[in-house]
């Protein structure tokens, strides 16, 4: 039997692409099922994003899923300035769409960043950030102007999508967990790409967990959010 050949830098590289985007593929999955929850009446119901009402929130799911699509696309993309927010408004997720545009503002960039027409749209526009992805393999992609790896671009975009889509069943009322296996690989991730120095303005304090909870919980605690949080209004 002939002696396979050594593991190259090229076939790491690549194992690292596949893993990313099939990781990004499953947060994708998961979104689209959440999204299939929201109702028009829900819009106006607060999130697990303080401060955010589900309408502000698919308004920045929406920015995430085309920024993700005009990376894979063009292989850059521009980081958008961080919104100022009081010690009484600070969100448990990243802050790259989220500014104060209302959603009737936002225009059409080509890419279909920046524009909130609902819940269709954010489906339409999950599948197509997958279908971008497929042709990224061994790219580089400039972030704010710093290069990363298209694999690494990809998992980050995996924990940004599967937490928002989680933080979108909340808010409609839905207890519709991110599957454990999932949980378990995007929780190293979070804790190497999300930093004190993102803190407090991109990602709210992390919350204490029991050391044995659920991955899910330990990664949603880690990223600023109440893993049991439920809508208290009366």
């Amino acid at each position: 039997m002939r002696k396979p050949p050594p593991t190259t830098h090229a076939d790491t590289a690549g194992d690292a692409w596949l893993g990313g985007v099939a990781l990004l593929g499953r947060a994708v999955d998961y979104a689209l099922g959440c999204l299939c929850l929201v109702a028009s009446a829900d819009l106006d119901r607060p999130t697990p994003c303080h401060g955010w009402d589900l309408r502000t929130l698919l308004a920045h799911t929406n920015d995430s899923f085309a920024a993700l699509t005009e990376a894979a696309s063009l292989g850059h993309v521009a980081l958008d300035p961080l919104p100022s927010y009081d010690s009484g408004d600070r969100h448990g997720h990243g802050g790259d769409g989220g500014d104060d545009r209302h959603e009737g503002d936002r225009q059409d960039d080509g890419h279909g960043r920046g524009r909130g027409d609902g819940d269709d749209g954010l489906r339409y526009r999950a599948t197509r950030l997958l279908h971008a992805w497929a042709g990224t393999r061994d790219a580089v992609v400039s972030v704010g102007g710093c290069p990363l790896t298209a694999a690494m671009v990809s998992a980050v975009g995996a924990v940004e999508v599967a937490v928002h889509a989680w933080d979108v069943a909340r808010a409609c009322g839905h207890p519709r967990p991110i599957p454990d296996d999932m949980a378990a690989e995007l929780l190293p991730l979070a804790r190497l790409f999300v930093t004190d120095a993102d803190r407090p303005a991109r990602f709210a304090v992390p919350l204490n967990t029991a050391p044995r909870a659920p991955a899910q919980d330990r990664l949603l605690a880690y990223l600023g959010r109440d893993p049991h949080w439920t809508d208290n209004r009366k």
